[in-house]
């Protein structure tokens, strides 16, 4: 393991600086001990002064010896000072300008987001909703106030903003007046209701999913408080491996269509617009399962309504979203008819 690489950059230059002074003072004191006979701490005061340049005049080097070893000290102290304070001056300058350009930066790529989600928190959960919403190409800036979770954002390429999500100026740089909808996803039960509390009262319409601890009242607090969804990863993993050991095959199934795993499927759904070839058609005469080899396996109706397996003789509206079930390229090429 390489220990020096896990040391941040900025404190490794301030190591570097002190164990130098540590070099030059330790030096400095045995070399006056050595030429000027003084006692330990005469020596260290007297390099101290001679180090800085102060020199009251209460001790001086007397010995020929003493005077040319001063020189030299005086040559590598000053040198250190003025390096010292340069790369103080760097490192202060380098920060400030790197935290300017980064924030401007952040501002633009925000500024430009339409119809995005607003994921609020990058712990586990946050942070694989995230990749998730990446590898699917949708527009999302990730509110985290803890600086290492942004620096991991920053590394990940997806767009940041530091700050507490709860406040309404930060949701407010995020776009929240644009967006699409937020999830949160932050540390408590109480910190998501003030989030989706601010956030329903700064966007109404806004669609917002809510992550619960699974605790007692705390999705109907969450859906008072204005959430569309709420989510309790806890009771969802619970199922799901309850139903691995109850219906394993069922289950490993609808893992590799929802991964696109080793049977290259995947489950989609793929919204009737009003221009598609086949509006108020009967699925039989659409074409899809023949054309597109592709499996409607449902179809969500304006109110909510679902209609699973339906059936040849079903029509399809405009405004249906179909649950389909079939390869990543043909269920592409059926997207684009619709």
């Amino acid at each position: 393991m390489n220990l020096k690489s896990n040391i941040p950059i900025r404190l490794r230059k301030v190591i570097y600086i002190f164990s130098f002074f540590l070099i030059i003072l330790f030096c400095g004191t045995f070399g006056y001990m050595l030429f000027e006979n003084t006692k330990f701490w005469d020596g260290m005061y007297l390099t101290i002064i001679t180090v800085f340049t102060v020199g009251y005049g209460d001790m001086v080097p007397i010995h020929p010896a003493g005077k040319i070893f001063t020189v030299l000290l005086v040559c590598a102290g000053v040198s250190f000072v003025m390096y010292s304070f340069s790369k103080i001056t760097e490192t202060m300058v380098e920060g400030e300008l790197k935290s300017f350009f980064v924030r401007r930066k952040m501002n633009k790529q925000v500024a430009r987001l339409r119809d995005h989600y607003i994921v609020c928190g990058f712990g586990r959960i946050g942070k694989e909703i995230s990749k998730i919403l990446k590898e699917n190409g949708i527009s999302f800036v990730v509110i985290d106030r803890n600086e290492d979770e942004l620096k991991t954002v920053e590394e990940l390429g997806y767009v940041e903003l530091g700050g507490d999500a709860s406040d309404d100026d930060v949701l407010l740089t995020a776009g929240i007046d644009k967006a699409k909808g937020l999830i949160a996803v932050v540390s408590s039960d109480a910190d998501n209701l003030y989030v989706t509390l601010t956030a329903r009262g700064l966007n109404p319409q806004l669609y917002i999913m809510a992550r619960s601890s699974g605790a007692r009242g705390v999705q109907t607090k969450l859906m008072r408080a204005g959430a569309s969804k709420v989510i309790s990863p806890y009771s969802i993993g619970a199922h799901h491996m309850a139903h691995l050991i109850i219906r394993p095959t069922v289950i490993d199934f609808i893992d590799l269509t929802m991964h696109a795993g080793e049977l290259g499927l995947c489950m989609e759904e793929l919204l009737v617009s009003e221009s598609a070839s086949f509006v108020n058609k009967k699925l039989l005469d659409t074409g899809i399962r023949s054309r597109f080899n592709i499996i409607v396996v449902a179809v969500k109706r304006q109110g909510d309504r679902m209609l699973f397996n339906p059936k040849a003789d079903t029509q399809l509206l405009a405004g249906d979203i179909l649950i389909v079930l079939g390869k990543s390229e043909n269920i592409t090429a059926l997207e684009k008819e619709i």
